[in-house]
């Protein structure tokens, strides 16, 4: 018997194409190489004064960024349907986390605030957990009552009641700046998700009005408000760090002094690695390179929006919600630490993201963005389906 030959004409298979959002990818990578060349301008003198190791935050920070890369890929791979199921323990869980940071001798005290786990040797800022993990239980719940929450009040303030829990714990360590960023994540993710305005408007005005009463009522928060609306009459105390910020945009003018060439970083601008590390860029690398971050931040935010609305078109509203509520939490943190840096907005102890040195941060947000990288993906293998379904 005859076996037949196979047939000449026959096409190879078509490799599955990796879909990709490439002007995420470009910002992302950009904003993570510029911010670890800027952390490690600003750090080499603190290397050797803390640890007599001109290279000891440089290498840190690059074991950060490629610990974020590793949590990145593992984001990658994790389905949103997945992540959709598992929203509501999450908060639960990220509840537990901001008590046991809380407990003495568990969590780690710096500067007087008590904000970080300690993990084989690597501090984590149980913080910037519960923002991701906000967002995920938000938009599971908008996805589940997305009816009562366009008509009903009640609909609004309910998700809210775990989130003043949250927000409590937060107080509690204290980090007012982390509890501001997920009310806004709250806030925004039911706005875009079809809360209608009047009880919206309403809704925030009431939040609004108890942030300025916490800030009100706590000493060292009206310092900071005070000294924020007149640094210099308040340069040898609260307004300090302010001042020294503000003189570094003023010696970077326009081109900078040159990369490693800042002075303000020098001891006299504390926190130039972490909080304060655009101020460094703005001396060192001027206007320009203040315009090119700016760039960059406005580029992931856009990409952000638009994967959003993509997954929306395509019927997939948790992943559409998802987008929203990281690229709202991306923007407005960058956008709340740029303002503290230009002396536009009260000092906040929040990071520049993907940008400022630390670890916890750092792998949390590139688990975001790979979170935004695999909402794209699931996106544009939906649509095609689609096209294929009204085509066959």
């Amino acid at each position: 018997m005859s076996v037949p030959a196979p047939s000449v004409t026959s096409k190879p298979r078509k490799r599955q194409r990796l879909h990709i959002d490439e002007s995420l990818l470009f910002a992302t990578l950009s904003l993570l190489v510029i911010g670890f060349v800027m952390v490690t301008s600003s750090s080499l003198h603190l290397g050797v004064k803390l640890a007599d190791d001109i290279s000891h935050y440089p290498i840190k920070q690059l074991l950060h960024i490629l610990l974020g890369l590793v949590v990145a890929g593992g984001v990658l791979l994790v389905p949103m349907k997945s992540w959709q199921k598992i929203g509501q323990p999450l908060f639960l869980g990220g509840l537990v986390l901001l008590l046991v940071v809380l407990i003495p001798g568990v969590g780690v005290k710096v500067n007087g605030s008590v904000r970080w786990l300690s993990v084989f040797g690597l501090r984590i800022q149980v913080s910037e957990v519960v923002k991701f993990i906000s967002v995920i239980y938000m938009a599971g719940y908008i996805t589940r009552h997305a009816e009562h929450v366009r008509t009903s009040l009640f609909g609004l303030v309910r998700p809210l009641l775990l989130f003043a829990v949250a927000c409590l714990l937060l107080l509690m360590e204290p980090d007012f700046g982390s509890a501001v960023v997920i009310l806004m994540i709250a806030m925004g993710m039911m706005f875009v998700g079809g809360a209608r305005l009047s009880p919206f408007v309403l809704l925030v005005g009431l939040v609004s009005t108890a942030a300025a009463l916490l800030a009100y009522t706590e000493p060292y928060r009206w310092k900071r408000v005070v000294s924020f609306l007149d640094p210099w009459d308040h340069a040898r105390d609260s307004g300090y760090q302010l001042t020294q910020a503000l003189i570094s945009f003023g010696r970077g003018e326009v081109s900078g002094v040159g990369l490693g060439n800042g002075l303000q970083k020098l001891f006299y601008l504390p926190e130039a690695h972490t909080d304060f590390l655009f101020s460094v860029m703005g001396e060192e690398l001027g206007l320009v390179g203040v315009m090119t971050i700016i760039f960059l931040f406005s580029v992931l935010i856009i990409r952000g929006f638009i994967i959003a609305d993509a997954a929306a078109r395509v019927g997939e509203q948790f992943s559409s919600l998802v987008a929203y509520g990281l690229t709202i939490w991306f923007g407005f943190q960058a956008i709340v630490n740029m303002g503290v840096n230009m002396g536009l907005l009260p000092t906040k102890g929040l990071t520049l993201p993907l940008m400022s040195y630390g670890g916890g941060s750092m792998m949390v947000m590139c688990g975001a963005v790979a979170a935004l990288f695999r909402i794209h993906y699931e996106t544009t293998e939906r649509d095609k389906r689609n096209v294929k379904g009204r085509t066959a």
